[in-house]
């Protein structure tokens, strides 16, 4: 692979943007701080704009790293920061990577984390060498899976009881696209 790490992307209607300590505000209000957003996630609803600013602190050395990939989804209109998408794993020895995203539940149904998705998958596939890239979802979290077959995944399996989120343990639905299935 060629890790080029966090860039900067641009879409018609977002930026996708490394994060700043400044940004733990916006990220408290308009995301982390809700439970409906949190619900079929692996983290907690944060408590506090502190929480956030102490996540924050622990992602920004993280850029450094050229295998670090986390974005901030940024309304190019408004300047607002709304969620994040991120590749929470990548795995060297199939070059892969698994995606995770959240956005607030007000921005929800206008399609920007399709709009990310698609960005980020660009980026995966044509610059970082990447062949194959996936996401799962909670049985549960529909909306989830809606956004995966927008961004040209492809259902895969469910792993029956195999994840653990907020509602507890949890079957996981999976989705992927390979680079050979892409077509920008």
């Amino acid at each position: 692979m060629n890790h080029k790490g966090t860039k900067t992307l641009e879409t018609e209607r977002l930026i996708l943007r490394r994060f700043k300590v400044g940004d733990s505000d916006q990220m408290y209000k308009n995301w982390a701080s809700e439970d409906k957003v949190t619900e079929f996630l692996t983290w907690p609803t944060h408590s506090s704009p502190e929480i956030s600013k102490m996540v924050l602190e622990s992602w920004i050395p993280q850029y450094e790293k050229a295998d670090y990939y986390h974005w901030g989804i940024e309304l190019k209109e408004t300047k607002e920061l709304i969620g994040s998408l991120a590749a929470v794993e990548v795995i060297e020895n199939t070059l892969a990577a698994n995606l995770g995203y959240c956005i607030g539940s007000r921005f929800w149904g206008n399609g920007y984390v399709p709009e990310a998705g698609k960005a980020v998958i660009k980026y995966l596939f044509e610059e970082c060498g990447f062949q194959r890239i996936a996401a799962c979802h909670a049985k549960e979290n529909l909306k989830s899976g809606r956004v995966m077959q927008k961004i040209g995944m492809t259902y895969e399996g469910t792993h029956r009881m195999g994840g653990k989120c907020n509602k507890g343990i949890i079957d996981e639905i999976w989705y992927s696209i390979l680079k050979s299935e892409y077509r920008p």
